[in-house]
Parts: structure tokens; C-alpha cells; sequence
């Protein structure tokens, strides 16, 4: 690291390939991490029965809403924040942090109380069914409770990813995971809590986590600050962080809206389809987090050096980050397929959920390989500001694409149309993402940047 004397020159002077593996194994961890303690959740609660282990599944959904906003307000502050940085504005990208932290901070507080005024049909809208509801009222009141740390701490660890102190993010998540999953088992196995300790062991977690990050800032290990004094809620600020998030607000909060439709189809053929499907997500999910990791990895890259006119150093990121996700995924992917029996059953061994939940994850282990593609353009055109971009690209995998697909398939061919409609969705947003890649390069080789 001597050879870099600042951040700013290790981010646009070092070696991409070993820049992006740098920023981005300490993301994947986090990512593992925090994928394998909503696992646990399943684990311990597909203990209990087969409604129980559906209740999972539903306040998936409203844990999509949560990170909707979370992910608005901190890609949308950090994005910003990495090219201020490129363009060595200090005092601009505080202002964008605090302003992101705070905004957030709020809306958790704002989801909190809404969110508990109208618990009972917010989790029937999500797809729970009458067995199921008990225990997802349980669970998603912890996850309220949660709300305004887990808000706020997407976007302290995502400024700490954009300043590319990715290391400082994956403490603070990776303590908080650890801490759930130990929890978990305390909870659930010791003292009997069944789903409400689930619950709370998510809950306290989240403000381990929150409290660790926040740590960072207050013993200002990074170059913009949380401090109030730099919280600007004015048109300019709030709405360039609103309007770069908007693509992770649309992947999520259509995420949240594709869970609800998928449980409530899923719901026609009982809550073991419910579990099922939930199972195969969550599974699929974690392998998906490697290419998230790396993908988030080579964000602060593209931002830092986009915003330093360094446009060569954007396009080897690209092409090495896809070619490194499609490694790890493709990996990862064959190794699930060939053992998709087994992953289900460790969650809940229940041979109808097995049934279900085998051509679903076989399905979506498929549409994986299609998946760092699209990946990469999503990290690239949100990170250098392309913002009409990202937000399209982003809301075709769970939305615009997923949402015809499930409803179409699901009428047309029953459950086996539910089970492949994320893995036909992968697909078609692959194909999407072409013409935008393409152009997006040419322009950078003719120098037509505008």
C-alpha cells in the first residue's frame, strides 16, 4: 500500500483485475455472510412445520421493501460520493453521506410505524395464507423493529464500499451475521422461542451491525462523515441521491412485489409450495451473492475512475468482473444442481417441499449462468451515473420481465410454470442488456462521452 500514497491513487493507479478482487472478496464475505444468516432463519424455523417455514418466505417481502430503501439511499449517496471523490470534492461527497444516512435513518422509522399500523393485511397481501399468518405477524414485528437500523446500514456499508473500504463494510456485516445465526440457535434450540426467536435474533443483530459501522465514522476512518452539520435536505441533494438510487429502489422494491405475486400463485397449491419456492430463492440466492460481491466490488472502480476521465480503466473492470462472476457462479451452480435434493432438505425435510422445490432450483441454477452479465451492466451504469440506464436494466429481472413471466407461465403450465419463471426471466434480461453494453463501449472508443 506505500506505493499509493492516497485513496484516490490506489483507486485509479492500481491494477484493476487486483483492485477489484481487493474490494471485492471483502463484499463477497459480507454477502455470503449475510445470505447464509437468513438461512439460518430458514434452518431453525423449517424446525417448527411446514407454515412456519412459509412465513419465511413472505416477509421476504417485506424485507425486499426494507433493502429497497436502504439500497435507494445508499447506492444512490455512494455513487455519487465515489466521483466526488474522483474529482477529489471532499466537502460535496460529506454532504451526500450525511444526507443519504439521515434520509434513510427516517424512512426506517417512517416503514416502522406504518408497517406496524397495518401488519395483518400488509403479510396477507404478501401471500400468507391462514396457517401461515400467525407466525409471519410474529416474525415480520421483529423485522419492523429492525427497520430503521437495517435501513441506515445500507447505507453506511455501501459509502464505506464506495470509498473503497470495503474491509471496514464486511466487519460491520459480518459481526452482525455471526451474531444472528448464533442467536438463532440460542433462541430456537435452548429457550424454545420458535419463530419469535427467529425474529429477534434478526432484530438484534441488525442493530449490532448498525452500531459497528457507525463505529467507522465516528473514529473517522473514512473521508466523508455522518455528521448532522453536513445534511443538505435540499432539492439539488436529496433528489440526485433519490434519482441515482431510483435503480436499486426499482430491483428491490419490484423484488418485493415479484415475492408477493410468486407466494400468492404459489399459494394455490398449499404452503409447501410456499416453502418450496422460498427454499429454492434463498439457495439460489447464495450463489448469486458471489456475483453480487464481485459486482459491488468493481462499483467504487467505476465510479472513482469514471469521475477521474480514466474511461480504459471502466472497461477493463467490466470485462474482468464478468469474466471472474461467471467463474465463481458457474462453479457454484453445477455444484448445487447436481445436489439440489439435499439442499432443499436441509431447510425443511418434507418430501413434498423436496418435490416442489427440486425443478425450481434446478431451474434457477440454469438461469444463474445468465446472471453476472446483466450484473455487471446494473453496477456499471448506477456507479458513473447513468441513471435512466441502470434503472431500466434493473427493473427487468424481478419486474418487468419476471412479473408477465410468472403470471403467463403460471396460467399456461401450472406449478412447472412457477418453478422456471425467475430462470426465464434471467434470461430475457441477459439479452436486454446487449444493446446498452455495446453502445455504452462504443462511445467510450470514440471518445463520444457526453
Amino acid at each position: 500500500m506505500s506505493k499509493y500514497k492516497t485513496q484516490f491513487d490506489m483507486m485509479t493507479q492500481q491494477p484493476v483485475p487486483s483492485l477489484i478482487i481487493k474490494l471485492g472478496i471483502p463484499t463477497m464475505i459480507s454477502m455470503f455472510i449475510t445470505t447464509l444468516y437468513n438461512m439460518a432463519d430458514s434452518y431453525f424455523v423449517g424446525q417448527i412445520n411446514t407454515s412456519a417455514s412459509g412465513a419465511t418466505s413472505v416477509v421476504m417481502g417485506l424485507m425486499a421493501i426494507l433493502q429497497a430503501m436502504g439500497f435507494m439511499f445508499g447506492h444512490g449517496s455512494g455513487s455519487i460520493i465515489s466521483r466526488k471523490l474522483g474529482q477529489k470534492d471532499i466537502e460535496s461527497a460529506r454532504n451526500y453521506s450525511a444526507t443519504g444516512f439521515y434520509s434513510a435513518l427516517f424512512s426506517g422509522f417512517a416503514i416502522l410505524i406504518l408497517g406496524g399500523i397495518f401488519l395483518t393485511p400488509l403479510m396477507v397481501l404478501l401471500g400468507s395464507t391462514p396457517t401461515i399468518l400467525p407466525y409471519s405477524r410474529t416474525y415480520a414485528i421483529c423485522i419492523l423493529c429492525a427497520a430503521p437500523a437495517l435501513v441506515s446500514s445500507c447505507v453506511m456499508n455501501n459509502i464505506l464500499r464506495y470509498e473503497g473500504r470495503a474491509f471496514f463494510a464486511m466487519i460491520g456485516l459480518t459481526s452482525g451475521g455471526i451474531v444472528n445465526i448464533f442467536l438463532d440457535a440460542l433462541f430456537m434450540q435452548k429457550m424454545n422461542m420458535d419463530i419469535l426467536g427467529a425474529g429477534l435474533a434478526t432484530a438484534i443483530s441488525q442493530y449490532l451491525s448498525w452500531f459497528i459501522l457507525l463505529t467507522m465514522f465516528i473514529l473517522k476512518k473514512t473521508q466523508t462523515s455522518l455528521s448532522f452539520k453536513y445534511t443538505k435536505f435540499n432539492i439539488t441533494i436529496l433528489g440526485d441521491i433519490v434519482t441515482t438510487g431510483l435503480p436499486s429502489l426499482a430491483r428491490q422494491g419490484l423484488a418485493s412485489i415479484s415475492t408477493m405475486l410468486l407466494n400468492n400463485a404459489a399459494g394455490a397449491y398449499g404452503d409447501a409450495a410456499i416453502a418450496a419456492m422460498g427454499i429454492a430463492n434463498r439457495v439460489s440466492m447464495f450463489i448469486f451473492s458471489a456475483a453480487l460481491g464481485i459486482g459491488q466490488g468493481f462499483q467504487p472502480v467505476a465510479g472513482f475512475n469514471f469521475g477521474a476521465k480514466k474511461y480504459d480503466r471502466v472497461r477493463q473492470g467490466f470485462f474482468f468482473t464478468l469474466s471472474f462472476g461467471s467463474l465463481l457462479l458457474g462453479i457454484a451452480s453445477i455444484a448445487v444442481f447436481l445436489n439440489a435434493g439435499e439442499c432443499i432438505r436441509v431447510f425443511r425435510n418434507d418430501p413434498e417441499v423436496i418435490t416442489i422445490g427440486i425443478p425450481a432450483l434446478h431451474a434457477q441454477c440454469i438461469g444463474l449462468f445468465f446472471v453476472p452479465f446483466q450484473v455487471c451492466n446494473n453496477m456499471m451504469f448506477q456507479s458513473i451515473g447513468y441513471k435512466f440506464n441502470a434503472t431500466f436494466l434493473s427493473a427487468l429481472r424481478n419486474g418487468l420481465f419476471f412479473i408477465p413471466v410468472l403470471l403467463a407461465f403460471s396460467w399456461i403450465f401450472g406449478l412447472a410454470g412457477i418453478q422456471v419463471a425467475q430462470a426465464a426471466a434471467d434470461v430475457l434480461t441477459c439479452l436486454a442488456c446487449i444493446p446498452f453494453t455495446v453502445s455504452f463501449f462504443r462511445k467510450i472508443s470514440n471518445n463520444s462521452l457526453k
